[in-house]
């Protein structure tokens, strides 16, 4: 988008666009009410309220602003047929969308797309076509096959009207919350930070909106320290929804003009969040959807009203097992350790009896003569995985091992 382009769309009236989309996605949007977690408020000591657009259809938020865009095309436009690319979210949005309207989608989606997002983005009514390795490859296919065909290009964040439709959110949490002291918002290309932002501005200019963004994906926040959109090099994040290199030229003006600072999450933020999201709330979120709670506790004061959107909950069960696991280790819920042991009668189950006095379950045990250090020292290697209590609970076990004669090394 060139310059011109962003400083118009900059003048435009944004809550009266915002409200619009809003009137276009009326009868179309699942209700997404607030919902207040005592475990968060107690946890980090403020008012933490949930807007839990992972149960929005589709599994996003994304919806909102496909469906705002392909509801302002032109007759001949929509005549044409729709364009997308995307490996997730925003393809499942654009589908159901042009579908609602009834309008010919077509969506490219990289080789590595997992084949549920595939067939879920056809059966929602669309012509997928597979083509690139990664997502700019896929963006390219998308750009040539609309100038053969002339269909329009939904793009994914960096478009006036689809960042309205993410917008709406906004409206949404301050009718039922007015008076909220802050809203914390994931960033990945910036489409849901920019329209939360300004319209929340234009409602409350008293209202605090924080972007957030994964230590391995700062894309955002590096362009507003360099002054101008910037692409990073690498990302590396397991929050791929918001695995973003570079954002758009007009959200970045729009974040860069209504956000009042951004902040950074661990990946070991992030994997906490999500195991006690889905544990405590009983929401599955993807890792990018539970970046907000990831973040209460870098904002939290005593009585402060926070608003946390869970942008979206298309994650694939592979992803929740290894992640849970991360999660739980973090936690302190599980360790792993291994011991050397004089290869003698007794030794293991005087090690099981001190693990059961402190109460530490055993999920695992492995005992290998031959991972000795010393194999002609007459000793055994024996790694032992218990599920724990917390990071207290771990060294109350490590600190009775070690008390008894064991030299213990932690492996997790």
């Amino acid at each position: 988008m060139d310059k011109q382009q962003v400083e118009e769309f900059m003048r435009r009236d944004h809550l009266a666009d915002v409200k619009q989309a809003a009137a276009n996605l009326q009868g179309i949007l699942l209700p997404t009410h607030l919902m207040r977690s005592g475990f968060f408020s107690n946890e980090y000591n403020c008012e933490v309220y949930i807007k839990p657009e992972n149960l929005q259809r589709t599994g996003s938020f994304k919806i909102r602003g496909a469906y705002n865009k392909i509801s302002n095309l032109t007759p001949e436009e929509s005549a044409r047929g729709i364009i997308a690319a995307s490996a997730g979210n925003h393809a499942q949005g654009c589908a159901l969308s042009a579908r609602q309207k009834g309008v010919k989608a077509t969506i490219v989606m990289p080789n590595v797309t997992p084949l549920l997002k595939v067939e879920a983005t056809k059966n929602l009514g669309a012509d997928v076509v597979i083509s690139g390795d990664v997502f700019d490859e896929a963006q390219e296919k998308a750009f040539h096959l609309a100038e053969e065909y002339g269909y329009t290009f939904i793009p994914p964040f960096d478009d006036y009207d689809v960042i309205c439709g993410q917008g709406t959110i906004a409206l949404e949490v301050l009718a039922e919350l007015p008076d909220a002291d802050e809203i914390l918002v994931p960033i990945g290309g910036g489409g849901l930070a920019a329209g939360i932002a300004m319209a929340a501005k234009a409602v409350n200019p008293k209202i605090k909106v924080i972007g957030l963004e994964p230590v391995g994906a700062m894309s955002m926040k590096r362009s507003l320290e360099q002054g101008r959109p910037s692409t990073l090099e690498t990302i590396k994040t397991c929050a791929e929804g918001v695995a973003v290199r570079r954002p758009g030229d007009l959200t970045y003006a729009l974040c860069s003009h209504y956000l009042d600072d951004i902040i950074t999450v661990t990946e070991k933020d992030i994997m906490e969040a999500f195991l006690l999201t889905l544990e405590k709330q009983k929401l599955v979120v993807e890792t990018a959807g539970v970046i907000p709670l990831a973040a209460v506790k870098k904002r939290a004061q005593p009585g402060k009203k926070i608003i946390c959107p869970l942008s979206g909950g298309n994650i694939d069960m592979v992803t929740i097992s290894s992640i849970i696991n991360q999660g739980m280790i973090s936690r302190g819920r599980i360790m792993c350790f291994s011991v050397e042991l004089p290869d003698k009668p007794w030794q293991l189950a005087k090690v099981a009896n001190l693990l059961a006095e402190h109460n530490a379950n055993v999920i695992e045990l492995e005992h290998d003569q031959f991972k000795a250090i010393d194999r002609y020292s007459n000793k055994v290697v024996l790694e032992v995985t218990v599920e724990t209590n917390g990071h207290l609970h771990i060294q109350e076990v490590l600190e009775a091992l070690q008390d008894e004669g064991f030299a213990v090394k932690r492996i997790y």
